[in-house]
């Protein structure tokens, strides 16, 4: 059976295929990833628009008694040219990317994954340095509440005490937090205390401040240092332990 439909997509990542054809990755709001092949040499107009990071509307072609799909058209309506222009943007575009692609495209509720990733994305094409790796962090933290593995960092998984100015203990091992009082002692050399991972009051609060706002309010909420490191650490050491590995370009 074969058929042309028409989707909302974003375009993840587009790969060279045979001599003069590339590969398209997208992220689709209506069945998720999808892989297409595009037609033509380096001068294509087709193959112009299927470049990473571009979204819009388009129309594949399909045969899905061969697994097969062909871009045939494409109306880019955002093209985010700044993100090929500065090293940060373009390395936290394709950490978000690499994200998407690991974890199916969020594993169902794809119009909400195509629309955070999209609106991240626009934010990013205009950000500095700084502001591209805390857009980072907050995509990947919003990005596992979507998997439905965020853990809950309010409260002590032992004991039940909310935490508040004190720092919590996450366990990388079953993912629970602990409070100062049920963490075992960090200092002494055991399996136990060297799988947790400590997160100061400061990127708790930031993390708990930024999870429900879009994307374009992060730049009023600054980080120290130790708290961006924290942070970072935090939500990918979240996202490995779903996957079962981290992901190379979340260490730029």
């Amino acid at each position: 059976m074969t058929r042309t439909a028409a989707y909302t997509a974003i375009v993840l990542r587009c790969r060279a295929s045979g001599e003069a054809n590339s590969e398209v990755t997208l992220l689709t709001a209506e069945e998720g990833i999808i892989k297409a092949t595009v037609f033509g040499g380096a001068k294509s107009k087709l193959r112009a628009h299927s470049a990473p990071y571009n979204s819009g509307k388009v129309w594949l072609y399909r045969d899905k008694a061969k697994d097969y799909a062909k871009l045939s058209d494409f109306d880019v309506r955002s093209w985010r040219a700044g993100l090929r222009e500065l090293y940060d943007r373009t390395m936290a575009a394709c950490a978000i990317a690499d994200t998407v692609l690991s974890t199916h495209g969020g594993g169902g509720d794809w119009e909400t994954a195509l629309g955070m990733t999209a609106e991240t994305l626009d934010t990013m094409e205009n950000a500095g340095e700084e502001l591209c790796g805390r857009l980072l962090i907050h995509f990947l933290w919003r990005w596992s509440r979507i998997l439905g593995i965020q853990p809950n960092i309010e409260t002590c998984a032992d004991c039940g005490q909310i935490i508040n100015n004190t720092p919590l203990y996450f366990n990388l091992q079953d993912g629970s937090a602990l409070c100062d009082n049920c963490a075992p002692n960090v200092s002494a050399p055991s399996s136990r205390a060297s799988a947790l991972l400590r997160l100061n009051p400061g990127c708790r609060k930031w993390l708990l401040t930024v999870e429900p706002l879009e994307s374009s309010q992060i730049y009023r909420y600054s980080m120290d240092n130790k708290s961006f490191n924290e942070a970072k650490s935090f939500v990918t050491s979240v996202l490995s332990g779903a996957l079962g590995k981290r992901l190379a370009s979340w260490e730029w």
